[in-house]
């Protein structure tokens, strides 16, 4: 009887013992699923919407792509650019989730194997790695943890990531995720996301990543800093081989491919941190960038927020080719760097005050007035200033010796200098600027505005202005063959004495005695950049009727209405000339030059669409005429080296130009596809060759242009021809064959000595 009560009891203690477990195990999974209801709701915090999910926010970058299709830059807070999983090479999907989550095909966003083994390895203290998947990291990287020392408050934000993750996992395929992954992460060296992170270390394209290259940069998330091939090689190294490890293990490279791969020696020779300094047409980009800030401030989004450049993930489709635009970097380092620079070096050797040119005895006061002003314009002048340093400490610091990287053109060099001393250094360079552009659709096609970005900021194609020379005498020439004149029409060459309304007398120099005193025809004179000329022509017309002819060719800064325009007084930039001077390859049609052709959303939703504001400018006979006006340039005139030199044998129309003391050389290139304009000369007017022979425009700017064009042509894919202009539609009203000419001017002579 007491057995028997005994197991009775005991019996009755294992169901309540059994009641207790279940009620507590169901107990414990209500106030999970409770708990999983009360976060998914949002009673612990904000979820993400399906909204958000679907369009998660992060900072894009704006990229800003060439004709051809080429990346040419970014503008970036984060250098973030989205892509698509069709662009990713399957070597880095393979590194990744060999790497990071061996099992994410299998699971829906939680891996409970895998909890479940962190969890055994805790209680064991055997740890076999983490817990989180892929998803659940993608989850954390698009709406990221509060900073949370609560520890239940933790948890809470760890089931709000797992709720996350198989909502991302509903949403979404894999494959979009695992881009979506790839597009969030950082890779150190500011590049955050797989198509900035494959630009920066390799100069690639994500779909261009070799096995080791994509383990390298997989390897380097788990510490950009740490795992950096670039500050820690050795453990970049290291890591990349335990990368090509897991991917042995599951399987997605052989033994034998291991083997080889983890040999490979790593190549960093084509690292280049992305930044607006850096790269191909940095001017350029700096110049898209100020007219992309104003663009974003009158056009907002539908929220009605402006578009932000730096964040919005805006797509800029400019005209640039991307070749071309190589070629013409190329020419200007090639001929400065190689040649025009060290012979001014050589020029200047022994000279006290080179390179500057001032009268004697003023050469001391006038320089240190220059290099004051330089100083004054200068980012550490301004730095200094805004902490009340005062004048006697600002200038005692600009001539503080201390160490310093410089420009050179043999590469960037450390020294130790004054800050004084660096301006008057960089005084010396010689600088340029070169625009080329296709005149029918005035699409710019390269655009240098300098040497070097990092060191000289300052754009010599849209916003430097510099004193034109001869470049201007075409718009003179111009309005010659608009009233009715012939490239054939002769003129005495005399020198003409102008009266002017104040009393004084002008009366243009000629450097050349070529032909002084015969009856020269305006070819001729425009071919030989003849000042006598063209200063005949301006008293024949007026400055007045000059500059309506300026406008309606596109120039629109101030010109000066006096008689010196005639030898290129004004002061013009090289935009301004290249426009003006397409006209005449576009039979008198006035293109202007443009730099975009459309700007797209971060969805490719196209935003605007740019088309050049166009006019005629001059009739197509005119504009044939100065065509075969300016071809006397390169067959007879200043611009004959491009054929005994250069080897140029196609129909090419010119003008040289040189200002006053060769402060600026010129010149300006026509072909029927292409015109190209090279301005040439130092940041200062005072500082310039001596001689015409070096300082002119033929020996500065012309060689740039050759160099140039002989890569253009050379490139078949460009589709440049040297083919002849396009004739007229209509019979012309005057001959510009001098032989016929003069035949028929002896037969109108004959005719009136008849009478």
């Amino acid at each position: 009887m007491g057995a028997r009560k005994g197991i009775h009891g005991t019996a009755q203690k294992e169901r309540k013992y059994l009641k207790v477990f279940w009620i507590t195990l169901f107990s414990g999974f209500l106030f999970i699923f409770l708990l999983f209801i009360s976060i998914s709701v949002g009673l612990f915090g904000k979820m993400p919407s399906f909204e958000e999910l679907e369009n998660p926010k992060s900072n894009l970058a704006t990229e800003i792509y060439t004709s051809d299709g080429k990346l040419l830059g970014k503008y970036f807070i984060e250098n973030r650019s989205n892509i698509h999983f069709q662009e990713l090479s399957p070597n880095i999907i393979n590194a990744l989730i060999a790497t990071e989550d061996a099992r994410f095909l299998k699971h829906s966003g939680v891996d409970l194997k895998a909890m479940f083994r962190v969890l055994f390895g805790v209680m064991t203290g055997t740890s076999r790695g983490g817990g989180s998947t892929l998803t659940q990291q993608l989850a954390k990287n698009l709406f990221p943890r509060k900073k949370n020392s609560w520890f239940i408050g933790t948890i809470i934000v760890k089931f709000k990531e797992w709720l996350t993750a198989i909502k991302l996992e509903r949403n979404y395929s894999k494959d979009e995720i695992l881009a979506m992954y790839l597009n969030t992460v950082d890779f150190g060296s500011q590049s955050y996301g797989i198509k900035s992170a494959a630009k920066t270390y390799f100069n690639k394209s994500p779909d261009e990543l070799k096995i080791e290259e994509a383990a390298l940069l997989i390897g380097i998330l788990k510490a950009p800093s740490w795992f950096s091939p670039i500050r820690n090689p050795d453990r970049a190294v290291d890591r990349r081989n335990i990368v090509l490890n897991q991917m042995r293990k599951y399987d997605y490279i052989t033994n034998a491919e291991y083997d080889s791969l983890k040999t490979i020696t790593v190549d960093m020779s084509n690292y280049r941190i992305q930044d607006h300094t850096a790269g191909l047409a940095t001017y350029f980009r700096e110049y898209i960038r100020m007219t992309l800030n104003d663009w974003c401030s009158s056009h907002s989004k539908e929220d009605g927020t402006p578009y932000n450049l730096y964040k919005d993930g805006l797509k800029i489709y400019t005209t640039i080719n991307y070749k071309m635009q190589e070629y013409a970097e190329q020419a200007v380092h090639e001929f400065l760097g190689k040649e025009l620079q060290p012979l001014f070096y050589q020029h200047w050797k022994g000279y006290p005050n080179a390179p500057f040119v001032f009268e004697k005895g003023s050469e001391r006061k006038e320089i240190q007035s220059l290099l004051l002003q330089a100083m004054r314009r200068s980012d550490r002048y301004y730095r200094l200033k805004t902490t009340n340093t005062s004048d006697a400490d600002i200038l005692k610091d600009f001539n503080t010796p201390e160490k310093m990287r410089v420009f050179s053109w043999k590469g960037d060099r450390d020294t130790i200098m004054s800050p004084m001393d660096s301006i008057r250094y960089y005084k010396y360079f010689l600088q340029a600027g070169l625009m080329s552009m296709d005149p029918h659709t005035g699409f710019v096609k390269a655009y240098v505005g300098g040497i070097d970005y990092r060191y000289f900021q300052y754009d010599h194609v849209k916003l430097g202005k510099r004193q034109v020379g001869s470049t201007f005498k075409p718009f003179l020439y111009t309005l010659a063959m608009q009233e009715g004149e012939s490239p054939c029409t002769k003129y005495p060459n005399v020198q003409p004495v102008i009266e002017l309304p104040n009393g004084d007398v002008w009366a243009p120099e000629n450097d050349s005695k070529e032909r002084r005193g015969e009856e020269v025809t305006l070819k001729w004179a425009l071919a030989n950049s003849n000042n006598w000329i063209s200063g005949q022509l301006m008293k024949k017309y007026s400055p007045q009727d000059v500059i309506r002819i300026a406008r309606k060719m596109g120039v629109t800064s101030d010109i000066p209405a006096v008689y010196s325009i005639a030898l290129g007084a004004a002061d013009l930039s090289l935009y301004e000339m290249v426009g003006a001077m397409s006209t005449f390859a576009n039979k008198g049609v006035y293109v202007e030059p443009i730099f975009i052709t459309r700007i797209e959303d971060k969805n490719s939703n196209i935003l605007e669409n740019f088309i050049p504001k166009q006019q005629e400018a001059i009739s197509e006979e005119t504009a044939y005429l100065m065509i075969q006006l300016m071809k006397g340039v390169v067959e007879i005139g200043t611009g004959v080296r491009l054929r005994y030199k250069y080897g140029f044998d196609n129909p090419i129309a010119g003008k040289t130009g040189t200002s006053q003391n060769q402060s600026d050389g010129w010149f300006m290139g026509i072909t029927p596809d292409l015109v190209s304009g090279i301005w040439v000369g130092c940041e200062d007017r005072a500082a310039h060759f001596r001689t015409l022979e070096l300082g002119q425009g033929a020996s500065m700017a012309l060689p740039i242009w050759a160099l140039y064009m002989k890569q253009v042509y050379a490139d078949m894919t460009l589709g440049i021809s040297k083919r002849e202009f396009d004739t007229i539609s209509k019979p012309l009203r005057v001959e510009f064959d001098c032989d016929k000419f003069d035949n028929q001017q002896d037969q109108h002579k004959d005719d009136t000595d008849d009478f």
